[in-house]
């Protein structure tokens, strides 16, 4: 299941039993970007702010300055679509899982902590879906789609048989090189197929888990 095209079910967060009065009904809200797992923003929710966000979707805080709920985007347009939320072993902080849609930061920047670490293949992932929507001119991932699913295999295959052949025959960049157009050109076509990194993880998951 991608979070790109539906919502994971939110964990049933109980909320009578959360930590409300520790700070005044208030919860802190890390926010982190489901696919990159960047940390996005800190917020706070009151109970009606997470009401709010179970409800449509789209994540919702009480702002302490505006003295009202104020949902993330509804002056920008930058809302952050809810993933899942979870509470922490205390039930007095939250981790809110969300697809940004649009700069996070007021500054205009992806998160509000610059050099907080994310996942790139998460980043890559995220542009090939954007391309794959957008269709940009000019563009040779689009171009791959606009070749359809036969001719994204197709690099695939080439790709991977020239990763084969640098393991046994040349050095380790030219390795590194071809197994970087492997994993591109692998995301290209999962995507072509309305797949997505997130789905090969959740598998890789469930068989680690086994």
């Amino acid at each position: 299941m991608s979070p790109d095209s539906i919502r994971d079910e939110v964990t049933t967060l109980e909320a009578d039993t959360l930590a409300w009065d520790k700070q005044g009904g208030l919860l802190p809200a890390v926010v982190q970007d489901a696919r990159t797992l960047q940390v996005l923003m800190l917020g706070y929710m009151d109970r009606a702010a997470l009401a709010a966000t179970l409800f449509d979707g789209r994540v919702t805080f009480f702002s302490r300055s505006k003295g009202r709920l104020w949902t993330k985007g509804e002056s920008s347009g930058h809302v952050l679509e809810l993933v899942g939320i979870e509470t922490d072993c205390d039930r007095d902080t939250l981790l809110v899982r969300a697809i940004p849609h649009g700069p996070t930061c007021h500054l205009q920047r992806a998160s509000c902590f610059p050099e907080a670490p994310s996942d790139f293949l998460g980043e890559l992932d995220a542009l090939v879906a954007r391309r794959e929507r957008e269709r940009p001119v000019g563009s040779y991932t689009t171009s791959l789609f606009e070749g359809g699913v036969r001719r994204c295999a197709q690099k695939v295959g080439e790709e991977g048989v020239e990763t084969a052949l640098a393991a046994v025959a040349q050095d380790d960049a030219a390795l590194v090189g071809e197994a970087a157009d492997l994993v591109f050109h692998l995301m290209v076509t999962l995507r072509a197929r309305g797949l997505s990194l997130e789905d090969v993880r959740s598998e890789l998951k469930r068989r680690h888990s086994r």
